[in-house]
């Protein structure tokens, strides 16, 4: 079954649901065996090796870099492909309150193309982990994990379409706007995203005509002027503030790029904001 990806996150986020139970399986290679699904629907997150999965008589082919939904109840065959262990974690839910009439997820079954990323296997690692403690601050972190979960596959999955290059610089630039004062690399935003470094460098070229990490500097002086005229804070506090440790570095870059130092900078514009 075909999904369009922004009506699943629209569903998602406009339907109540709770997770019901989080295991982790491992299967040998060759094994093959048939039952039927339990009664809440739920998503299968391969971690190693490779599946088949066939839902009421239609086939997946389980790896990691896909994710598949299964429906409630449903007859499901299951086989293992290949020589390597088949390692997946599943995560079944409960939709608690009536969805809408144009689609029902504990009768739906579909495959998400999502790629592999660093977060989605550590967001995974916590959600087994937290998820087998007791009481009631685990349970919450539980829910909190999973729905942070389907953000990284409805994004992986956008990512998917269309070569995802749009979608992936508005990722990551929304993510360099939140995240600027932090040590930012090139290698950790593409790592991030799923993608290797020419990919990023080539989509921002694309979209900001300037690579990544000239963006970033970029938007980090910006801000760096913002806090020159709005603070009095010394000028190392404000380069510490924009993600800047030391504050010489600071004071070249910004020289470089405005034609003026920071201390400048703010006696020349302070008064005068226009």
């Amino acid at each position: 079954m075909k999904i369009e990806i922004n009506k699943l996150a629209e569903h998602f986020a406009r339907t109540s649901f709770q997770v019901e139970l989080v295991s982790r399986f491992t299967k040998e290679s060759g094994m093959q065996y048939k039952d039927y699904t339990e009664p809440f629907p739920g998503f299968v997150f391969p971690l190693c090796g490779k599946a088949e999965f066939i839902f009421d008589g239609t086939p997946y082919i389980l790896a990691p870099g896909n994710v598949v939904h299964g429906g409630a109840q449903m007859e499901l065959d299951r086989r293992v492909i290949g020589n390597v262990k088949w390692e997946y974690l599943l995560v079944l839910y409960r939709v608690c309150a009536h969805e809408p009439e144009d689609f029902s997820l504990p009768s739906s079954h579909f495959e998400l193309q999502i790629g592999q990323t660093p977060r989605l296997a550590e967001l995974l690692d916590q959600l087994w982990r937290i998820s087998s403690q007791p009481g009631g601050i685990f349970a919450f972190r539980t829910e909190m994990l999973f729905r942070c979960v389907l953000d990284e596959i409805f994004t992986g999955a956008r990512n998917q379409i269309n070569d995802g290059a749009q979608a992936l610089f508005e990722l990551t630039t929304a993510y360099m706007h939140e995240q600027y004062m932090h040590a930012l690399t090139v290698r950790g935003l593409a790592e991030q995203n799923g993608v290797n470094e020419n990919r990023l460098s080539y989509v921002f070229h694309k979209y900001a005509g300037m690579g990544p990490g000239d963006y970033l500097v970029a938007y980090r002086l910006n801000r760096a002027k913002e806090l020159l005229l709005k603070l009095e804070a010394p000028v190392y506090a404000v380069a510490k503030s924009v993600g800047y440790a030391d504050p010489y570095h600071f004071s070249r870059i910004f020289k470089k790029q405005f034609g003026i130092s920071p201390s400048e900078f703010r006696e020349k514009f302070k008064n005068n904001a226009w």
